[in-house]
C-alpha cells in the first residue's frame, strides 16, 4: 500500500488512525503491546515517530505501507 504525504511528516499513531488500522489515538498503546511493528526494517514501540517521503511501515499480518510525496 502506498500513503501519499502532504505535509513534512506523520506520526506513526496518525498514519495507523488515517489507514484504518486503529479507530482512535488511545487505541495505540495497544496496538504496540500487541503487534510488531517495524519502520525502515527496525522495530518501533514509539507511537510519535515522525514518518518521512520514503520510510516503510511494516507490521506482519497486517499492513506495509511506503511513504510517497505529493510534491514530485
Amino acid at each position: 500500500m502506498n500513503y501519499k504525504l502532504f505535509d513534512d511528516f506523520i506520526t506513526l499513531q496518525a498514519i495507523l488512525k488515517e489507514l484504518g488500522i486503529i479507530q482512535s489515538g488511545g487505541a495505540i498503546k495497544a496496538f504496540l503491546q500487541e503487534k510488531e511493528v517495524f519502520v525502515n526494517g527496525e522495530s518501533e514501540q514509539r507511537r510519535g515517530r515522525k514518518l518521512r517521503v520514503n520510510d516503510q511501515i511494516d507490521t506482519p499480518n497486517v499492513i506495509k505501507t511506503v511513504i510517497h510525496s505529493t510534491f514530485s
